[in-house]
């Protein structure tokens, strides 16, 4: 599901033009640091801001030389991870989308739309 929520991503611009379809980066939580996810994002040329699962580190450290090299971390540049996280909780708090009650896609993502909107009113 990964390749397909990328796919769907579109970052717009500040001046005119269509909006990118590749981000300068991604920020994500330790779940999503599989060698399938990483090579994908590598073949885009996005940079990863992912941390690695202890478990991950010590098979890589177990193989020695043939383990490799670890992958690129910015922890800075993670801290800002916390804000999409907030966000999300934010949302979360929407009974509808926490339980997903909703059976269909589209009726999900309208659910997601309003309660972004009545979340960005109250603000």
């Amino acid at each position: 599901m990964f390749e397909a929520v990328m796919a769907d991503i579109r970052v717009p611009r500040n001046g005119p033009g269509r909006p990118r379809s590749r981000p300068d980066a991604v920020l994500a939580d330790r779940a999503y640091s599989s060698r399938a996810i990483r090579a994908h994002l590598r073949r885009r040329s996005i940079r990863t801001v992912i941390p690695q699962p202890s478990d991950q580190v010590g098979h890589r450290l177990r193989r020695g030389r043939a383990g490799g090299r670890p992958p690129a971390f910015d922890a800075e540049v993670y801290k800002q991870h916390n804000a999409v996280e907030r966000c999300t909780n934010r949302l979360k708090q929407w009974r509808g989308l926490t339980l997903r009650t909703d059976k269909l896609a589209i009726a999900y993502q309208a659910a997601l739309h309003v309660a972004a909107i009545l979340t960005w009113t109250r603000s």
